[in-house]
């Protein structure tokens, strides 16, 4: 076909169907017109329709449409699967950096160190984590009563890492302990007597919990505790297999999600696998688009990978761009800078699914920032975390500079506290050369205290001379200083307490 670039545009501008045939037999035109032509003849001028055509002068910004619906689609779907992603980075990173296996439990012997790569994690009680797969069947999960020798406490999530089930004291079992059945989506078969039943409604499950020492007991009785928990099949309840145990020690375990094309490979071991909501069958159509289908292998071209491996980094520093602008109206105390790390929908929960709609953006940035949530958020949380935005004077935290926190003599805690500083940009901890990531009330006797009986921490680079002792370092990165709170009493939860702002040095 050999046509005039006026003949061309005349028939393409006059005919759908003749411009999808000219853009397969003279590819050049049709890049011409989508990227460079304006419209001489616009909706509701003399001769044409009311509407069905841009105004007059209209150009296209787009200069290669496919790439740009690829990029757009990649982005909306780091934002939709932020919960899923981080959730399976703990799998893929246990299992390939770690050797597990489903039904295999971590186990930490002792607190986490900055090894752990992981969102917002603690470093003052050791974790307990695992994962399986129900693809293969029911998964029983034996838990230990709490008691004089220790408790556990934490969250089994599906693979949206959404709670299906609180453990512990304020969980399913009420601290006594039991056989937990994990059942996956459509299961139908009787359970038997003495199990308490969680249905998932998707196949991978993870569950962390906490190992929190009893009065008199030690860190290391602690783990000896959490080694009474086992994992293993319905199928092997007559006989379980020996439970194995592994202890990560300082032993790099790398669960951040990515944010390059390895995000959407991530992506597609949870939406290839996993049952498809109703409210998520739109976004599965745009993953389609990307080579992102269910029960199918994942081969993206060249051009979709540098799409996606854009639009995970977008996303990424558009996340940075939100919590810069954190919404005020979420802040703990209207006239401070901290916000609960625990930001949930307006139920509750941590799902943010209406009647109506996803909240994706709020969603996004709690899970971006936050794992393992509570299945409902309580008046009374049995812990807080106040995590600090800007300093008193509202300006953000700033890399290479040095912050102080006043802390009274009497805080608002019934068990203990802890400062633990995160890396702003990752939202997990910061190696450093001494190791530290927290101070807490348990360190206070090391710490210099102020003449009422407080303290005084530092956050930066470099300790103040002679303070090395009330000190964390953030070795160059912008910090996020987070303060817990342990047991936290009213004072706290209905804010009659305020904490100081921390104050730049």
């Amino acid at each position: 076909m050999s046509l005039t670039r006026r003949e061309f545009y005349k028939l393409a501008l006059g005919s759908a169907v003749g411009l999808a045939v000219l853009k397969t037999s003279t590819p050049a035109y049709a890049q011409a017109l989508s990227a460079k032509t304006s419209l001489k003849h616009g909706a509701g001028q003399q001769g044409e329709t009311e509407s069905g055509l841009p105004p007059v002068g209209s150009a296209s910004s787009i200069e290669d449409f496919d790439y740009q619906i690829k990029y757009q689609r990649a982005f909306e779907a780091v934002l939709w699967n932020m919960p899923a992603v981080a959730i399976y980075s703990f799998r893929r990173a246990a299992f390939e950096n770690l050797g597990l296996k489903d039904n295999d439990i971590i186990a930490y012997s002792k607190p986490a160190t900055a090894h752990l790569e992981a969102i917002t994690a603690n470093s003052t009680t050791p974790y307990i984590t695992a994962f399986t797969d129900l693809q293969k069947g029911p998964v029983v999960l034996e838990v230990p009563a709490s008691g004089a020798d220790g408790s556990l406490y934490g969250q089994i999530v599906d693979a949206w890492q959404f709670t299906i089930a609180d453990v512990g004291p304020a969980g399913l079992d009420k601290g006594k302990g039991g056989k937990f059945l994990l059942t996956p989506p459509g299961y139908s078969d009787a359970i038997p007597a003495g199990y308490i039943h969680v249905p998932s409604p998707n196949f991978r499950v993870a569950f962390a919990f906490r190992s929190v020492q009893a009065p008199g007991k030690t860190t290391e009785d602690a783990y000896h505790y959490s080694k009474r928990l086992r994992m293993y099949y319905l199928s092997e309840a007559q006989n379980p297999p020996k439970q194995r145990f592994v202890d990560p020690g300082t032993n790099r375990y790398p669960t951040l999600p990515y944010y390059d094309e390895r995000h959407f490979d991530d992506l597609h071991a949870v939406a290839s696998i996993e049952p498809v909501r109703e409210q998520d069958k739109v976004m599965m159509g745009m993953l389609a688009f990307l080579g992102i289908e269910r029960g199918k292998p994942f081969t993206p071209d060249e051009k979709t990978k540098k799409a996606m491996r854009q639009a995970a980094i977008d996303a990424w520093f558009y996340m940075q761009y939100w919590y810069d602008n954190f919404p005020k109206e979420k802040l703990y105390w209207a006239d401070r800078h901290y916000a609960s790390l625990l930001q949930t929908d307006s139920n509750k929960k941590f799902t943010f699914i209406y009647e109506d709609r996803i909240d994706l953006i709020n969603r996004a940035a709690e899970y971006f920032w936050c794992t393992y949530m509570p299945k409902v958020l309580s008046d009374q949380p049995a812990t807080q975390y106040l995590m600090s935005l800007a300093d008193s004077e509202g300006k953000l935290l700033e890399a290479g500079q040095l912050y102080k926190l006043t802390i009274p003599a009497k805080m608002p805690v019934k068990q203990f506290w802890a400062l633990t500083v995160y890396n702003r940009d990752t939202m997990s901890f910061i190696y450093s050369d001494s190791g530290r990531t927290t101070l807490s009330s348990y360190d206070l006797d090391g710490m210099t205290k102020n003449a009422d009986g407080g303290v005084t921490l530092y956050v930066g680079p470099k300790a103040p001379a002679g303070l090395e002792s009330n000190w964390i370092p953030t070795s160059g990165k912008r910090p996020l200083p987070a303060m817990r709170f342990y047991g936290p009493t009213d004072e706290l939860n209905h804010k009659s307490f305020k904490l100081a702002d921390f104050e730049r040095v």
